[in-house]
């Protein structure tokens, strides 16, 4: 399958709503503790310059967005979440490495770091070069 992965930019604020949706989903299905988001939570993230969104076409396909603490010396590449109808196409970790690249892009001299429950999501953290 074919994605466009970008910078989430403010013309991706309209997919805010659906973004939050798949984030309470995930979490129902999983019986995760991942952290409830709001669609203006979303939107402040892209218009920040802090988020990834896969694209298929028109269609969502999956994002990420940072998170920093003290003043960007600290970063954590949050919120990935996969459209369930895109989940094992290895979408997951393309989003998080472009995730990775806009925070060293974006945070040069931060710690980056990762917080999360998903075992698939540890998965492609290691692989990714995370150290537990």
């Amino acid at each position: 399958m074919e994605f466009e992965i970008i910078a989430a930019g403010e013309e991706h604020t309209s997919y805010a709503t659906q973004i939050s949706e798949l984030m309470q989903q995930a979490a129902k299905q999983r019986g995760t503790g991942i952290a409830k988001r709001t669609p203006e939570y979303i939107q402040e993230k892209i218009s920040e310059g802090k988020a990834i969104i896969a694209l298929q076409g028109k269609n969502l396909a999956g994002f990420c967005y940072i998170e920093t603490w003290s003043h960007g010396k600290y970063v954590a590449n949050s919120g990935l979440i996969v459209n369930p109808d895109y989940r094992g196409s290895g979408l997951g970790k393309r989003i998080k490495k472009a995730i990775f690249n806009l925070s060293r892009e974006k945070y040069p001299e931060a710690k980056i770091f990762g917080i999360t429950t998903s075992l698939a999501v540890m998965k492609i953290n290691s692989n990714l070069g995370y150290k537990p």
